[in-house]
């Protein structure tokens, strides 16, 4: 799906929330709620009043690595992003171009055997692209501590709609853990930026549940908005549980992030039953194949052109999306990031008027 819309360079977050002016915080960031093509514009500290006893959001608990590391490839300069982390030492990467202004370009990897060094002696040796016909995502494999690398060479991807190089904490969820063997998101779940402990702690009291999954994230494709590839995922068991209670009961089950939607989709059975799973998903969610258990979708503002969007027209449908977008653009939201949000929820249904014949 693409939307005939241009992002004005102005709408364009450049700083996260609490960087643009005192008193600030992640949650102080506009939230643009759509029921259908109905549109309603909140804060985002008024989520807790959105949303319902009964009510269930998936979070994804994936830290963000610092998963941009400078290196050489013969004598050129180059920035590898750490994409995706596979079997036996492989993984996923992304080769870039530096461009001076501290962000980069696009460049193309390989080819076979090409050898690209980094710091603390780990080399990266070209093997094969991780999908046919594409050049800018390669498997490598890898010589050296690559986790101890990221932790202490890495810094987090940064796009060049950003003002300045930003610390990790910035890229770091509420909701992140740490995993023993280094794994995480190259890029961060950024839907759930905007929460902090006081908004959890609210949603708690107002009887809105949480299911932790897991879904690592690889790089997105900046420049040519090209379908996601597979990412290694894990919907615990009590998440399952409490998913398929929560729909059982009449709660709404609302993804927090394009990311959660495809760990919870991937689990589900063709009966819409959640069932634990882990492990790699290619999945990608179109209004073709549709959805089978997410009833809303938490998400931040995309490029028109971003492939996600057939996600978003799954859940809303393609007139509810175009109509969310105009919105944005004519409120002057916020766009990627660091930006404003976009809580999709299903169109309210009028209730049945009951007729007491005793009263008739």
């Amino acid at each position: 799906m693409t939307l005939a819309l241009r992002v004005p360079e102005e709408l364009l977050a450049r700083v996260p929330a609490e960087q643009r002016g005192p008193g600030r915080d992640r949650s102080s960031v506009r939230m643009l709620v759509s029921r259908g093509t109905a549109v309603a514009h909140h804060r985002f500290a008024e989520l807790p009043d959105v949303l319902r006893a009964g009510d269930l959001l998936v979070v994804n608990t994936s830290p963000t690595l610092a998963a941009a590391v400078d290196g050489t490839l013969g004598h050129a300069r180059v920035v590898v992003h750490f994409s995706t982390r596979g079997d036996g030492g492989r993984w996923a990467v992304e080769l870039r171009e530096p461009d001076g202004r501290g962000t980069t370009g696009p460049r193309a990897g390989g080819p076979a055997g090409s050898v690209v060094a980094l710091a603390d002696g780990v080399r990266l040796v070209y093997e094969e692209p991780v999908a046919a016909g594409s050049e800018r995502l390669w498997w490598v494999r890898a010589s050296g501590d690559v986790p101890g690398l990221l932790r202490e060479r890495g810094r987090p991807i940064r796009y060049s709609y950003t003002e300045r190089d930003q610390p990790l904490s910035v890229y770091q969820t509420v909701f992140a853990l740490p995993y023993a063997n280094g794994a995480g998101s190259a890029e961060m779940p950024s839907a759930a930026r905007p929460f902090t402990d006081r908004v959890v702690a609210r949603l708690v009291s107002r009887g809105v549940q949480f299911a932790p999954i897991t879904l690592h994230t690889g790089v997105a494709s900046a420049e040519s908005h090209e379908p996601p590839y597979g990412e290694r995922f894990e919907v615990p068991e009590a998440s399952a549980r409490l998913i398929n209670a929560a729909r059982a009961g009449g709660g709404r089950v609302v993804a927090v992030g394009t990311t959660a939607v495809r760990a919870v989709e991937s689990a589900a059975g063709d009966d819409g039953v959640v069932r634990a799973a882990r492990g790699w998903t290619e999945l990608v969610v179109t209004p073709e194949r549709g959805v089978r258990v997410v009833d809303g979708l938490f998400t931040g503002l995309h490029e028109p052109e971003a492939s996600h969007l057939l996600m978003l027209e799954a859940i809303a449908g393609r007139a509810a999306v175009s109509r969310t977008y105009e919105e944005a653009l004519r409120g002057l939201y916020l766009w990627h990031e660091f930006g404003d949000v976009h809580l999709i929820l299903p169109e309210e249904k009028p209730h049945p008027v009951r007729c007491d014949s005793n009263f008739a």
